[in-house]
């Protein structure tokens, strides 16, 4: 599990920052539209603490891998990774024109959905997945 906390750090860290810091030019790349409006710069932000929130939390549970809070964690972060492949995938079926990158997203984020599924069926101290 080290390695999946690891990365899911990494990506969610840095995804958070951008849309913490930067929310307008993080959805141009995502959906080539800024935000305008001072409540989709709020939603933003608030999205990139979240973000940024599960990001530590699978940081600074990089080296417990087999307790059962980091299982939870595995759940939790393959609910989000689920979640955000199907939003991602709803929008970019309509989105005119194609967003590549929106379905690199929905790849991304299916992988890591896989990846976590993986660690949860398992056995906890198991051999390495």
């Amino acid at each position: 599990m080290k390695r999946l906390f690891v990365t899911t750090a990494v990506l969610e860290v840095g995804a958070g920052l951008a849309l913490a810091a930067f929310p307008s030019p993080a959805a141009m790349l995502l959906i080539g539209a800024p935000l305008t409006t001072p409540a989709a710069l709020i939603l933003a932000r608030v999205g990139g603490t979240g973000l940024l929130s599960l990001g530590v939390a699978c940081w600074l549970a990089r080296n417990d891998a087999y307790s059962g809070a980091a299982r939870a964690l595995v759940a939790a972060i393959l609910l989000y990774n689920v979640g955000v492949g199907v939003v991602v995938a709803n929008a970019a079926i309509g989105m005119q024109p194609v967003r590549v990158v929106l379905w690199m997203v929905v790849v991304v984020h299916a992988a890591m959905a896989g990846w976590c599924v993986r660690q949860l069926v398992r056995k906890p101290g198991g051999g390495r997945v």
